[in-house]
């Protein structure tokens, strides 16, 4: 039997309707991997005694490990399984760091869709937001993808 993916064809997503997915803790760990994938040993988010001494405080986890995350949250719902055929561009602008115990999840409002001159394809634009445990944004980030699409 062949594969069936569980994704919503372009055609499927509500314009305006907030997809969220489900929520995970910041931790320790997710940091000193991202530290060694990344080579960003940077003392912002490496050393304990530098954060205290830097405008938040205390040590803060990598902005683009809080990307890296959101897309990785996008796909565990399964909105995106089997029906997305590229992931085309993303901008992101952070608007308050993100902490190591933060508990984030995400949140994605399809913007627009538009159908291409060839079938079963066409884009899919959405704002996406990583909100912590307080409802304060992390990060927001407008992603434009390539869906398929029944027609």
């Amino acid at each position: 039997m062949a594969y069936q993916g569980r994704g919503l064809y372009l055609e499927e997503f509500e314009i305006g309707k907030t997809y969220e997915s489900a929520a995970r803790t910041i931790t320790e760990a997710d940091v000193v991997n991202f530290a060694g994938l990344s080579g960003d040993f940077n003392p912002l988010h490496m050393d304990e005694e530098f954060g205290k001494t830097n405008m938040f405080g205390k040590r803060i986890a990598h902005g683009a490990l809080g990307l890296i995350i959101a897309t990785g949250m996008s796909n565990q719902t399964g909105l995106y399984e089997g029906t997305t055929i590229a992931f085309m561009e993303l901008t992101c602008k952070y608007v308050a760091p993100l902490c190591i115990g933060d508990t984030v999840h995400l949140e994605m409002v399809p913007t627009e869709t538009i159908h291409s001159k060839k079938p079963g394809r066409g884009i899919l634009k959405v704002d996406a937001k990583l909100v912590n445990q307080e409802g304060k944004v992390i990060l927001e980030s407008p992603w434009t993808l390539m869906m398929k699409a029944k027609s």
